[in-house]
Formats: C-alpha cells, sequence, structure tokens
C-alpha cells in the first residue's frame, strides 16, 4: 500500500510538492485545494493509514504531538494575522486519502461553506487534534 501511496511519495520527496517543513519524523506541504486563509498538511513519513490505526500510548502519541507543533509552528510563522487556527484529521469513512494526515487551518475558511467538511460527528467526520490527543494518550503507570 505504501508504494502506490501519493503522500507516502510526497514523504520521500518524490514529487514535485513544494514541502514546507521536512524532518525524520513528518513533512508539511501547502493543500493542493485550500478551504482556508492558510491551509497546510502534515503527515508522518512512515504509512499510517488512519487515525484509527493510531494506538494508546507512547509512540503514537509523541507522533501526533509533533505534527500538531509543526502545524502550530508553521501557522504562526505564515499566517501571524490570523485570529484563529484548527487544526484536526479526517475520521473514516470521510477521509480522503489513506494516509493519516493533520489539517492545519489558518481561517477563516474561503469560501465560507468550506467548513462543512470539517465538522465533528462524534466517532466519525472530523477530529480535532486535541482530542485526538486525548484518546491516544498514554495510560498513566499504576501507582503513579
Amino acid at each position: 500500500m505504501a508504494g502506490s501511496c501519493l503522500f507516502c511519495q510526497i514523504a520521500r520527496s518524490a514529487t514535485s510538492t513544494r514541502l514546507l517543513y521536512a524532518d525524520e519524523r513528518v513533512v508539511a506541504f501547502p493543500d493542493i485545494n485550500p478551504s482556508a486563509f492558510r491551509h497546510y498538511l502534515v503527515i508522518p513519513v512512515e504509512h499510517v493509514a488512519t487515525v484509527n490505526d493510531l494506538k494508546r500510548g507512547v509512540d503514537d502519541h509523541q507522533l501526533v504531538s509533533h505534527m500538531l507543533n509543526v502545524g502550530q509552528n508553521l501557522l504562526s510563522r505564515d499566517a501571524p494575522e490570523s485570529k484563529l487556527y484548527r487544526f484536526g484529521f479526517h475520521q473514516p469513512p470521510f477521509n480522503s486519502v489513506d494516509h493519516l494526515h493533520l489539517h492545519c487551518f489558518a481561517l477563516p475558511y474561503i469560501p465560507r461553506w468550506k467548513h462543512m467538511k470539517y465538522i465533528s460527528l462524534g466517532s466519525i467526520g472530523f477530529i480535532e487534534a486535541e482530542k485526538l490527543l486525548e484518546r491516544i494518550k498514554p495510560l498513566e503507570p499504576i501507582g503513579s
């Protein structure tokens, strides 16, 4: 699957996609069809299909935390005049690409109706990054 995955190809720099950020764990790039004043995607270099493939634990929590941190830093650098930012993931069956990707928005949505694609519908639809982090937060060790 990873060999034919477009986002895996982007993560390996095998496309002409302009990267805004890259390290050994994640890459970031502008969304090809932006829904907001600034709309970036942050993806893991390693293929992870969807939020449903993330497990409660340190490794996945650190990955999503890092993705969020990268997105926040990019938007504060590139859209400091925005008053509102939003960060989240589509959940199956509403994800458009089967490679985990964090949507990073500097609002407003452009056009305004585009916000409809990013509505939370409980366990489906769009999940805010902070809610996902809570869902995969490592359990406290007994006795701490």
